[in-house]
């Protein structure tokens, strides 16, 4: 065991501490003066449990987790249809249950970790270099889309196509056929820009037929980034007041707690999906550079981790990982730039939220497991569930 506590990464740690100490300050700042004044020291106690969570997960051996991937699935499909019955909902989204306690749990949020586990599992099953469409991608692809559309069901846009982006990372480094990922990058272009362009060109027909099925809200996110001239004036304030805020940061920032926009109350949720519209109007470019910095670094490190290990499945599971971690950051700080429509995805390990940033935690202490116990050679646990031994790693294959 002290053999395989020395190969800790230390600067995830220090990462993880970087970023912990950024999310508090951060949170004191958008809540001081509102009625969620004292988030910060909740996050402080949700940090302490992270951490306790990271370290927890670091010592189970990851093994043991993708042998018993099915089976967790499983309770998760079923967390995923009991919430649409029992659910609460939060900005429109019923998602969230209750536990003892009073305290609230998103199951789309738990899914990813536990779909990025399922997955690795099926991808260990293959038995030759490339996926078959028929034996391996499509048996996968349904096996995604079932909570996809689950999730799609309680009106949770974000963490739904969170699992399509998951799915997408996990197929390519499973070594997918270029030809297979040709067509289906083809197809998706060639979706995105037919349903673009309709949007545009059939957008009262659309607006009609989203209110008519209780999905008007999707509109109100979705006119701002792509028909802003024809979106309300509630349906543009949040992005427009985002994008001023931003601006007004400049290089340097307005300075902690000076931040006008923020601290006016004019950006909604600045401690939760908002937070980095607070990190760049108060400590502008080069304070955002730094956290975009520690993102970069955060990843390089996991991606290191995945180089290292010599069983299949840890490449699988960090990609898995790294693919949810990239979408996060870029749909949350893209979707005020104008880069991507407003949805309730929150920024890692800096929005205030338990859920989130247990499962992150959680998600970053496998790949320090990866890294204590993927160095060893493949043991028995892999080859069971694998059924074959092969010849070359996931990362050199052709």
């Amino acid at each position: 065991m002290l053999k395989r506590l020395k190969r800790i990464d230390v600067t995830i740690i220090i990462i993880l501490l970087l970023l912990m100490a950024i999310s508090i300050v951060v949170l004191y700042s958008a809540t001081v003066n509102t009625k969620y004044g004292g988030y910060h020291l909740r996050m402080l106690v949700y940090y302490a449990l992270g951490f306790a969570t990271f370290f927890g997960m670091a010592m189970i051996d990851f093994k043991l987790l993708v042998k018993y991937a099915p089976f967790i699935y499983l309770f998760g499909l079923g967390l995923l249809v009991v919430v649409l019955f029992i659910g609460n909902e939060y900005y429109s989204a019923t998602g969230w249950l209750t536990l003892p306690g009073g305290v609230s749990f998103q199951p789309a949020e738990f899914f990813k970790l536990l779909l990025i586990l399922f997955l690795a599992f099926m991808l260990l099953k293959k038995r030759k270099p490339k996926l078959g469409f028929w034996k391996d991608v499509l048996p996968i692809m349904v096996l995604t889309f079932i909570p996809f559309l689950l999730v799609m069901a309680q009106n949770d846009l974000g963490n739904a196509l969170s699992y399509l982006v998951i799915l997408a990372g996990m197929l390519w480094i499973g070594n997918i056929k270029y030809i297979q990922a040709f067509i289906a990058l083809a197809l998706f272009a060639g979706a995105a820009f037919g349903g673009i362009t309709a949007y545009k060109v059939y957008h009262d027909e659309v607006y009609t037929f989203f209110e008519d099925i209780g999905r008007a809200h999707w509109i109100e996110r979705i006119d701002p980034w792509l028909v802003p001239e024809k979106a309300t004036d509630k349906a543009i304030y949040h992005t427009r007041n985002a994008k001023l805020a931003i601006a007004s940061g400049g290089m340097t920032g307005e300075g902690y707690l000076k931040g006008e926009t923020v601290q006016s109350e004019r950006v909604p949720l600045t401690y939760s999906d908002s937070i980095f519209v607070v990190i760049a109007e108060e400590f502008g470019f080069i304070g955002s550079s730094v956290l975009l910095l520690l993102y970069f670094v955060l990843i390089h490190r996991l991606i290191l981790v995945s180089l290292e290990c010599k069983d299949r499945s840890g490449p699988y599971i960090i990609v898995g990982i790294v693919a949810m971690f990239l979408y996060q950051i870029f749909e949350n700080i893209g979707m005020f730039i104008g880069l991507m429509p407003l949805t309730g995805i929150t920024l890692p390990f800096i929005s205030y939220g338990g859920t989130s940033l247990l499962i992150n935690m959680a998600c970053v202490g496998i790949a320090m497991s990866i890294r204590m116990y993927g160095q060893d050679e493949a043991d028995e646990t892999s080859e069971a569930v694998a059924r074959y031994k092969p010849k070359r790693s996931i990362i050199t294959e052709e």
